[in-house]
């Protein structure tokens, strides 16, 4: 029988951490192509309420965020381990390159926000992908 290897925890919480930080922007984009804007936050109209698109692409990118770095350590720690099949890491490792093209294909696109308006939305994107997927990492790997 096969001895388990462990890898250092710090090593799966940063790998975990860069997957659910790229899978949140990856859901940025893509929310901006479809018309989920995060810069809806800081328009100066007083009469108006935040659009829903808005809360709905944080929530969105959040819990993507979360979902991703959680998962990620999950798979990480149990690839490591040996307790995932070969064929089944290959498949994963394909529909990550996968979701990573289309979103790059999504990105090169003219965008349909102001510049500035845009680049505080990927910067608070950013942020926020960093925290969640830092908070389901921990999660992911104090149960485990």
């Amino acid at each position: 029988m096969a001895e388990t290897t462990y890898f250092p925890r710090r090593l799966i919480l940063a790998g975990a951490m860069i997957s659910g930080v790229l899978l949140a922007l990856a859901v940025h984009m893509l929310g901006v192509r479809y018309g989920l804007d995060l810069g809806g936050l800081w328009r100066s109209d007083p009469h108006s309420f935040m659009p829903a698109g808005a809360a709905i692409a944080w929530w969105l990118i959040a819990a993507v965020g979360f979902s991703g770095g959680y998962f990620t350590a999950t798979l990480m720690d149990s690839a490591v381990s040996g307790r995932i099949p070969q064929g089944m890491r290959q498949f994963l490792i394909a529909i990550g390159v996968l979701v990573l093209a289309g979103v790059a294909q999504a990105a090169s696109a003219p965008s349909a926000i102001p510049t500035i308006s845009g680049v505080l939305a990927g910067l608070a994107a950013l942020c926020l992908g960093a925290v969640m997927a830092f908070c389901g990492a921990h999660f992911a790997l104090r149960r485990a």
